[in-house]
């Protein structure tokens, strides 16, 4: 079956390569019993892919259980997945067989995975690594033929950082990996996946389907999707029902996605300060003195080019061009209902803009390399493994590094 086949078969619509990738991977694997992570943004629809390699695999006419581990309790959860004895705790009035046992012969879907309680990873461990289990009040060891599939929408290393995550687990999860790239990524999908929810609502509830005109297209695959295909759903569901006008323009779908009008410039900040002091102002002057910095260093990568021109008709242009990056970039004013930032925002900008060496930094490549390194080796206490991932690298790039930086 090729990947247009399991697209019909299963509902999935888009063209994306990263999607069709995704395909490829469940389908390749399918036929195997390796163990498979599939990781994605909440929303990007992971819990279609178990499914698919559970029917393509030999195991298909064995039971398929879905769990939820984020919908558990911590307390039950070990009785949930691996059952339990009579009186092995309050309530316990009869033994139960957990999903583990239930499943054997089949395929068990572990959503949310890294929700799951250290003390439930040890002993999920043991399974993937010896198909062995004891039920809850017991001590009588259970064998199970089970194949794995776990999903999860945090990312993982970063849990095992803060000791959330068992990194023998993670290893032992990650034998085949899929990846589900978020809506953002698939802006030519957007539009495809809009118009087949519009249709399914129509005649869900027999109305004529909604339709976009082109700027309100334009305004769906610019928007950031932060909730995905879930988001999208709802969207036009709402819209479907609400709106009696079925031509949607522009400024009908902005009624329905919240904080569209705000500037999609990217803003960099530390993983340390989310959910601590950063607030919404901090994060507007953080926006306000980076949009200062890029003002700069453009300014100047133009000045360098007008240097080298002949003739005036360049240098007579650059102040609209300059006049335009900032009319571009002032749609940050949107942000403040207020307007408390405009008198910021104007004197930041017009300073780079009039001197472009205000924030002139150093610009030695090596020296930023060097720092990043070693930040990066201190924040993972020499682990060079996990640095490699923080930078972005392969572990031989960074050994190749610290030796030629001479990085104790």
């Amino acid at each position: 079956m090729d990947v247009q086949a399991i697209k019909l078969r299963f509902g999935i619509i888009g063209n994306d390569p990263g999607l069709n990738r995704a395909i490829d991977i469940a389908k390749q694997v399918a036929p195997t019993d390796l163990t498979v992570l599939i990781t994605g943004e909440s929303g990007t629809g992971k819990e279609v892919f178990p499914q698919i390699i559970h029917q393509l695999s030999t195991r298909k006419h064995g039971p398929y259980i879905a769990v939820n581990c984020g919908a558990i309790p911590e307390g039950t959860i070990d009785s949930e997945l691996f059952g339990h004895e009579k009186g092995s705790f309050t309530g316990a009035h009869e033994a139960r067989k957990g999903y583990f046992e239930v499943a054997s012969g089949g395929t068990i879907f572990l959503d949310e995975v890294a929700e799951l309680p250290l003390s439930t990873q040890v002993r999920l461990l043991r399974v993937l690594e010896s198909g062995e289990f004891m039920k809850v009040g017991s001590s009588k060891v259970i064998k199970t033929d089970v194949r794995v599939i776990a999903a999860s929408n945090v990312v993982i290393p970063d849990a095992i950082d803060r000791g959330k995550f068992r990194q023998d687990l993670y290893y032992r999860l990650n034998t085949v990996p899929i990846i589900i790239p978020p809506l953002r990524n698939r802006r030519e999908d957007i539009f495809l996946l809009l118009r087949k929810f519009a249709s399914d609502f129509a005649e869900k509830y027999r109305m004529p389907p909604i339709q976009l005109d082109i700027t309100a297209v334009e305004l769906l695959t610019d928007y950031r999707w932060d909730g995905n295909i879930r988001q999208l759903k709802n969207i036009t569901e709402q819209i479907s029902i609400i709106e009696a006008n079925r031509q949607i323009s522009r400024e009908t779908l902005l009624k329905y996605l919240p904080m569209a009008n705000i500037s999609k410039l990217p803003i960099l900040y530390n993983k340390e300060d989310i959910g601590h002091d950063m607030t919404e102002r901090d994060i507007m002057y953080k926006v306000l003195f980076e949009m200062r910095k890029d003002i700069a260093d453009l300014k100047k990568s133009v000045n360098e080019i007008l240097e080298n021109e002949d003739g005036g008709q360049l240098r007579e242009r650059n102040p609209q061009l300059l006049k335009k990056l900032y009319h571009n970039i002032s749609d940050i004013k949107n942000i403040d209902d207020n307007n408390e930032l405009q008198s910021d925002f104007e004197t930041i900008t017009e300073e780079a803009i009039q001197d472009p060496e205000i924030l002139e930094e150093s610009l030695s490549i090596q020296k930023k390399e060097f720092d990043l390194i070693k930040k990066a080796l201190d924040k993972h206490s020499g682990k060079r493994k996990l640095a490699a991932n923080d930078l972005g690298i392969s572990e031989r790039t960074l050994y190749r590094k610290i030796k030629e930086y001479n990085i104790e």
